[in-house]
């Protein structure tokens, strides 16, 4: 019974779901019911009276009444929607098999868009539409599907092109608040607020591997902040109305009545500073690579997986498998291989407890700094526990593109 328990913990801890917030129906729901019957079925607002009864206008004064944090905010919230909606565009996407749509923002006066690669994945034409009625066609230029992220060119002058302002991820606070802005289930300029929810969350990458896994990637945002399909693509904005992310996928239980994925509080957005890293590359039609260290490990580590595999933490990023070979495999990074009581789960690897001499309490943290720090080719000093004694292991990080694995 206790062996059924761990494996059973083991999965809870080793999987993550997670759906991309785009929307993909067929083309029989390409005729979207954009009726609007609220002002038929509504019921009327009843007028104040005329003269001298003051007790309803007292009562509708005081219910209206805000105290100056709420002022400021509501003035900010309108002001970032009057000044960044105009650079917040619907992507309206046809493919061999259907029809989809997405979000995407203006990022530079060459008629740069940004949005995510799988609103635009398969795509023969796409249609970016903009706020001010213009619509135009767009052509891809650059994609990277480590970080979902594509640039779409279009052909606009660019006095009609109002550019966002990217922001810094680093200066982005649990408990911030935070604006989305998009087209969920094709409703344009909609505009949600919510909270920074977490930081540095990881998740599968859309590239796979030759033996079919995914890489994985960092430095997500999860927020609050209803996003739904329909949102991806469109940009995650603090209150100066920065850019911080790019809204790409929700974590759902269930879905809505037209089959797609429902927001339940949980969405992930790709961070600002990937996005800056990414985007110089991909304007020009270039592949950005990516440093590729060749091991997988646990995201996190339970006391009683700790004690099953020997050892002395249960924080760090415990190593299952080292690729053959690869980077890890060459600096001597040694993977699990004795059998424990848990079926799956081997003891004698190596626990990555720091990385250039910064502490990692699990996998995401290595993986981030590794994204947002490192290139193909620089060296990496990892401090690990093996056998219960600190090992320090130089890894000069290869590219994940010419790794093949």
């Amino acid at each position: 019974m206790r062996n059924q328990k761990i494996r059973f913990w083991l999965i809870v801890f080793l999987v993550i779901l997670a759906t991309t917030a785009c929307t993909l129906p067929s083309f029989a729901q390409l005729g979207f019911n954009n009726s609007n019957t609220a002002d038929a079925t509504s019921e009327p607002v009843a007028a104040l009276p005329a003269g001298g009864d003051t007790t309803a206008t007292e009562e509708v004064t005081h219910v209206s009444v805000l105290v100056p944090d709420e002022v400021y905010q509501e003035d900010a919230l309108v002001n970032i929607y009057q000044t960044v909606s105009p650079g917040v565009v619907s992507i309206q996407v046809y493919t061999p098999t259907g029809y989809g749509q997405g979000s995407g923002f203006v990022v530079d006066k060459e008629g740069h868009i940004v949005t995510n690669y799988h609103v635009v994945d398969g795509a023969t034409t796409i249609e970016v539409h903009f706020q001010s009625g213009i619509k135009v066609y767009g052509e891809v230029v650059g994609v990277d599907l480590d970080s979902d992220i594509a640039v779409v060119k279009v052909d606009v002058d660019p006095d009609d092109l109002i550019p966002l302002v990217i922001g810094n991820s680093d200066q982005v606070y649990v408990g911030q608040t935070v604006v989305a802005i998009g087209n969920p289930y094709g409703l344009n300029g909609t505009m949600t607020v919510g909270i920074v929810s977490a930081r540095g969350r990881t998740m599968e990458s859309i590239r796979q591997t030759t033996d079919g896994t995914y890489f994985s990637t960092g430095d997500l945002i999860q927020t609050d902040a209803n996003i739904n399909p329909g949102n991806s693509g469109g940009p995650l904005l603090n209150l100066n109305g920065e850019v911080i992310g790019i809204n790409r996928a929700i974590q759902t239980t269930g879905t809505t009545i037209s089959g797609t994925g429902s927001n339940t509080g949980i969405g992930f957005a790709v961070s600002s500073n990937i996005l800056s890293l990414v985007l110089p590359s991909l304007v020009n039609g270039e592949t950005y690579e990516y440093p590729y260290l060749g091991l997988s490990a646990m995201s996190t580590l339970s006391l009683t997986q700790a004690e099953y595999l020997n050892l002395s933490q249960a924080t760090g990023a415990y190593v299952l498998e080292v690729v053959s070979g690869g980077p890890s495999d060459q600096a001597g990074l040694r993977a699990g291989d004795q059998p424990t009581e848990v079926q799956g789960l081997y003891a004698g690897g190596d626990l990555i407890i720091a990385v250039d001499g910064q502490e990692i309490l699990q996998f995401s943290d290595m993986l981030n700094y590794m994204m947002l720090n490192k290139q193909p080719g620089d060296t990496m000093d990892i401090t690990v526990l093996r056998d219960g004694q600190e090992l320090t292991l130089t890894v000069v990080l290869g590219e994940r593109s010419s790794s093949g694995q």
